[in-house]
């Protein structure tokens, strides 16, 4: 069946491959969005032409506007034009694929439009916990994950007879360019050192996130909201080749995990094709090219970010989002040289725990923690 689908975060890494999916299976693109990068977005527009694109950035959307005046697509900017991308009419399944805290709204307003939801924006749940868990449930709306140890273990489960089989989640994880790193030797890394991940070709943000292993952290309270798992039932667990994606135990110890290569079109085209399985321009995995599969405790005394998301989840209410939001504040003072790789830690452990103790919490209120944390760290580094 042919798919209408409106693309949040389109020039980015995640977005550039979903298009390579779209393009593969001959699937309709009704909507783009992106913040700022005109000359990729003008050539997805004249490549797919959509119906509708939206600029996060004004000034941006007024250079497309120019730029692709003899095509009929309308160009539209900001949070509302995001919003107005991710509830279009025409458009059946929203792929949300934008970096960050500005996933959340267009997430929870498709829902509210009852479109079927790909989510890559792991902000999304981290943040939002159970305002889109609850939601997708009222309003009767699939979340389809993306990521691709969510997808690993969304895959994994297509097995299971019901939810009760399944005694525990294992998410795995490649240990980021630092494994075996002690925290002294991390202590004055760089921006440039960080960026070399190992296996994955991903944007600078997720990057570094790999490389502090917040992003283990973060997917780690997204499967707890994705999978309604217990926090103590989700064991991490470092593997270098990033072959192993993800893996389920079931309650009779028997053990199954989704293996392939390391290609986001994999678990980006099982959203969109789910349940049925078709040819994808991925490459077949060769188990012996590999040799051997290694698996490794995390070092949690070294990667300290894992603790604090573990932390914030175990607390609840707004500490998710709260670690969060320092967490994109921290990333960026890094890339710009502002503070020490190690500090990334320190920055979101403590804003983290400033967090207001609200449990039942609304929309704007997590709106509020994230903007409070970001203040914190900003403040805390006298920026």
């Amino acid at each position: 069946m042919t798919k209408n689908i409106s693309l949040l975060g389109s020039t980015g890494s995640i977005g550039t491959q979903s298009l390579d999916v779209a393009r593969m299976q001959g699937y309709n693109i009704k909507c783009l969005t992106a913040n700022s990068n005109v000359a990729v977005i003008e050539n997805q527009v004249r490549e797919f032409k959509p119906d509708m694109v939206c600029m996060m950035q004004d000034s941006a959307a007024k250079e497309l506007k120019a730029k692709i005046a003899d095509t009929p697509t309308k160009v539209v900017s900001g949070m509302d034009g995001l919003i107005e991308c991710a509830t279009y009419d025409s458009a059946d399944t929203v792929l949300n694929s934008v970096v960050g805290m500005v996933g959340l709204q267009p997430t929870l307003e498709a829902i509210k439009a009852k479109k079927t939801i790909a989510l890559a924006n792991k902000e999304t749940l981290v943040a939002g916990g159970h305002l889109v868990t609850n939601l997708a449930k009222q309003e009767g709306v699939s979340i389809l994950p993306v990521d691709s140890e969510h997808s690993a273990i969304f895959q994994a489960m297509q097995g299971s007879p019901r939810k009760e089989a399944v005694k525990k989640i294992i998410l795995t994880a490649s240990g980021g360019p630092f494994f075996g790193k002690t925290l002294a030797e991390l202590e004055n890394v760089k921006p440039a050192d960080a960026l070399k991940h190992p296996n994955w070709n991903m944007g600078a943000k997720i990057t570094i996130d790999s490389a502090t292993m917040m992003n283990k952290g973060l997917e780690f309270i997204e499967a707890k909201w994705l999978f309604d798992m217990p926090n103590d039932d989700i064991e991490i667990v470092v593997h270098r080749e990033s072959v192993v994606h993800s893996a389920i135990v079931y309650r009779d110890n028997s053990v199954i995990a989704q293996l392939g290569v390391p290609d986001m079109r994999i678990p980006i085209q099982y959203a969109l094709t789910y349940p049925e399985r078709v040819p994808s321009p991925v490459d077949e995995l060769s188990l012996t090219d590999y040799g051997k599969l290694t698996f490794f405790e995390p070092d949690y005394d070294t990667f300290k970010c894992i603790n604090v998301c573990k932390d914030a989840i175990n607390l609840g209410g707004l500490h998710p989002a709260a670690a969060n939001g320092a967490n994109e504040e921290s990333v960026k003072l890094f890339l710009n040289g502002k503070i020490k790789f190690t500090d990334i830690a320190y920055l979101n452990n403590k804003a983290m725990k400033n967090a207001p103790e609200i449990s039942d919490f609304t929309l704007q209120d997590v709106l509020d923690a994230d903007r409070a944390a970001r203040d914190f760290v900003l403040e805390t580094v006298n920026c």
